[in-house]
Order: structure tokens, then sequence, then C-alpha cells
């Protein structure tokens, strides 16, 4: 009697049992599902409620606020200036000033490369920190 390795076609079997590796991928499934949930970090943060009625601040003098116009234009506290003054404008005010502090508010209809050429201009007249005041909210008069 002769043993035949791999059935009765005389040649070698050479099928890969899988079985310990499906073994090790569920084990591995197991082990990430635990971890996942015990690696994630949340952080507290505090949101200031929600006001009902805004109150009207008085506008700060010393404030400066420039106003991309719709028409085109520019103002530095509503006073009008073309693009080539304001160079000159923004030295005039900030060189004197130790809080180099700008509010920049656009209309809708102006382009985002005239925003961001306004932005040049008072960096490179010594404007340290730019705030972009944010549009007025659907039903209400655009503040003055």
């Amino acid at each position: 009697m002769a043993m035949q390795a791999g059935g009765e076609s005389g040649g070698l079997s050479s099928e890969i049992n899988v079985t310990p590796m499906i073994d090790v991928l569920l084990v591995l499934l197991i082990i990430f599902m635990i971890i996942l949930p015990l690696s994630r970090r949340a952080f507290d943060t505090q949101v200031p409620p929600e006001q009902k009625q805004k109150q009207q601040q008085p506008q700060d003098n010393t404030q400066i606020v420039l106003e991309l116009t719709p028409e085109g234009g520019y103002a530095i506290n509503r006073q009008p200036f073309s693009k080539a003054q304001l160079d000159n404008a923004f030295h005039q005010i900030f060189d004197q000033r130790v809080a180099k502090l700008l509010f920049i508010k656009t209309a809708p209809n102006r382009k985002y490369g005239d925003l961001i050429d306004a932005m040049d201009i008072a960096k490179g007249a010594g404007v340290q920190v730019i705030g972009v005041t944010p549009p007025p909210e659907p039903g209400q008069a655009p503040a003055q």
C-alpha cells in the first residue's frame, strides 16, 4: 500500500490554509475596536450664550476702519481715498500710533483681490493687526 500526497492525481497539493490568517485578522480587529474609543480626546469649550438684543456700543474714535465701498472706492473712517493714496494715509495715521490695529469692512460686490490688495498696502504701512468686520445679518441694516 502506497500513500499518495495530494489526492489521487499523484501530484503535491499546494493549497494555502487561510484559517490562521483569518484568526489573526479577527484578533487585530477586536484590538483596534477596543483601543479606538479610548484614544479619543475631547476638550471643553465655553461658548457665550446668544444675545437676543445686541447692545449698541459707542463707537471709539481711535478705531480706524477701512471701507471698500460698493462703487469701487476706498474710505478710511468715511473719508474717501483712492487706492494710490492709501499708503500715504496709512503712514500718516499709524506712524505715531502704538496700537496698529485696522478694521476692514467690505461691500459684498467687491472682489477678493481688492481686499487682499488693501491688506497688503496696510501691512506695508506698518499695520500689525487687521480685523475684518462680518457682513450684516439678513434683515438688519448695515452698521454706520
